[in-house]
């Protein structure tokens, strides 16, 4: 795969970088990369991904631009308030960089198309605001052996992490599935929405940056990347922490009783 002069310029700062080069650029060129949510994770995530050279990158949302979003969705503006926001993002990355292939898909991901949604990318980020879409994506990847970055923020904390179940560690063990992280959904009710809290905006910007320093890290193959590991961040105290987390046997997924 070539670059193009413009191309070379563009990705200067990345192809002088040692882990990175021309054969890391070139891989960010070749990847396709599915974004699910267009909103205060995803806004920073996409611009990211797309500054870096992801060479497609899909972006999956049902909902419009509202004047109170733009508060931490940066991807948008406010002559974009009323529009689809797959839409408003995707004018966005191309004027961000025309080389970069988006595809919007203005829809809520369900049970029922989250699979063929997932099968037709190389790997997935999870910007979502609902536990509900969580699970739904999470498992769809387990499914179609795609790996995964998912992300979730609070009012102040956030976490990140990374999801390989379909593989093994090191020591032969299954690498840990999201239900072995979170093995069920919290009770209706029991986490306040984001209308209901609020959520610092600038928070949703680093994390999301974070999200994409992972998903570029997933293509290109340098670092200790976050499968097994959870990124805990308190925006209050500027306080990073890393638990570490491990397959469970009696996860629904993976788990020695599961469905084969």
């Amino acid at each position: 795969m070539t670059f193009s002069a413009e191309e070379i310029e563009r990705y200067a700062r990345h192809i002088v970088l040692r882990d990175v080069g021309g054969p890391g650029q070139q891989r960010l060129k070749a990847a396709r990369v599915l974004v699910i949510g267009a909103g205060g994770l995803g806004a920073p995530l996409l611009q990211y991904l797309a500054a870096a050279g992801v060479g497609a990158l899909g972006v999956a949302d049902d909902d419009e631009v509202s004047l109170s979003n733009l508060q931490r969705q940066v991807i948008h503006g406010s002559m974009d308030v009323g529009r689809l926001k797959v839409e408003s993002a995707q004018d966005a990355l191309q004027r961000l960089n025309p080389h970069v292939h988006v595809e919007a898909h203005a829809l809520r991901v369900t049970r029922q198309d989250a699979r063929a949604l997932v099968a037709d990318y190389d790997i997935v980020a999870d910007g979502s605001d609902n536990f509900a879409t969580r699970y739904i994506v999470s498992d769809a990847c387990f499914y179609e052996k795609k790996p995964l970055v998912t992300a979730a923020v609070g009012g102040f904390d956030a976490s990140l992490t990374t999801l390989r179940p379909f593989e093994t560690g090191p020591d032969g063990t299954p690498n840990p599935t999201y239900r072995c992280l979170f093995p069920a959904p919290p009770p209706p009710g029991a986490v306040p929405s984001c209308e209901e809290a609020g959520v610092l905006g600038a928070l949703t910007g680093i994390v999301g940056a974070m999200m994409a320093l992972e998903v570029i890290r997933e293509i290109v193959g340098f670092g200790e990347g976050l499968v097994g590991r959870l990124v805990l961040f308190d925006a209050r105290a500027m306080r990073f922490e890393t638990l570490r987390y491990a397959y469970d046997p009696d996860n629904p997924l993976s788990g020695v009783t599961a469905p084969r």
